[in-house]
């Protein structure tokens, strides 16, 4: 299970008039190991615990295993996650044949807002859509798992 995945920040909300579905996600982390993360998920009403191994050189790919749990499961496993929470809207809109995820932040990251495409292989293409900004594919910073540590109102 490799996920293949870029990253862009958003430069403007043009994005929510073409969004087909968003959710509020909630999320902690039990672990923010650089070599693996273990994350609890609140998506809506859904629970899930995930769990990461570490990025390819260029940040494109990892290991990724997911697997989905009681809403009451993950209320209580977010007692025992590390400090921080993340909270954020998630819009999906499809561009093309894909489909970005955005997410708008709010909380200790409010203002953030990026966009994440999946693909097949690395030498996927995509039409990039008007509000994609700059690629921030592999920096570390934007990891969810860093933004509990160093939130974006810290920069």
């Amino acid at each position: 299970m490799i996920e293949i995945e870029r990253k862009f920040l958003v430069i403007s909300d043009a994005f929510k008039s073409k969004a087909l579905k968003k959710t509020r996600i909630i999320q902690g982390f039990l672990n923010t190991h650089k070599e693996r993360t273990v994350r609890v998920r609140l998506k809506g009403e859904v629970g899930y615990i995930t769990v990461k191994g570490i990025s390819s050189a260029d940040g494109l790919s990892r290991f990724e295993w997911e697997k989905e749990i009681s809403q009451k499961d993950a209320e209580l496993l977010f007692k025992l996650c590390e400090p921080g929470v993340i909270d954020k809207m998630r819009y999906e809109v499809k561009v093309g044949d894909h489909v970005f995820e955005v997410d708008e932040f709010y909380g200790d990251n409010e203002g953030l807002v990026v966009a994440e495409i999946e693909l097949n292989a690395i030498t996927d293409t995509f039409e990039k859509p008007v509000w994609l900004g700059e690629e921030v594919t592999g920096q570390v910073q934007y990891y969810n798992s860093q933004l509990i540590k160093q939130p974006f109102n810290t920069w």
